[in-house]
């Protein structure tokens, strides 16, 4: 395995999914890119936050930029330099086009993400990216 991508909302299901990507890149000397996908906060969050910057593409792009910051934060508190990725887009495709793109050998997700019907659905994304990539996908609960 030379390439593995961890793919992140911020949440704590992403933030599980993130320390066992890294831990499996260190171990196994792989590259590790962490992608995030542009856009797919809460409408409430995502309201609250353009009030108060007003521009709302800066915000999408603001915020997605400080869940890569702290996921690249927490991978080098576990000893980990890493490449990261800002994808717009359907959350499941467009993490299947990204692995198909950079030759992914595996992706690593979380089970749940911040979608508002995260409480309903048992991980939409985490099943279509199960049943559509082009690589095996580690999911964690």
């Amino acid at each position: 395995m030379r390439h593995i991508i961890a793919a992140t909302d911020g949440s704590p299901g992403a933030n599980r999914a993130l320390d066992l990507a890294v831990r499996m890149a260190k171990t196994g000397g792989c590259e590790l890119t962490i992608l995030t996908i542009g856009g797919t906060i809460p409408g409430a969050e995502l309201r609250r936050i353009a009030a108060a910057d007003g521009d709302l593409s800066e915000t999408l792009v603001e915020s997605a930029n400080q869940i890569l910051e702290r996921a690249r934060k927490r991978a080098q508190r576990l000893g980990m330099t890493v490449k990261l990725q800002i994808e717009w887009g359907d959350p499941a495709e467009t993490i299947i086009d990204t692995a198909r793109r950079e030759n992914a050998d595996m992706l690593v997700v979380g089970r749940r993400g911040r979608g508002r019907l995260s409480a309903m659905l048992l991980g939409s994304v985490s099943q279509k990216l199960a049943s559509l990539a082009p690589c095996p996908v580690l999911v964690v609960p």
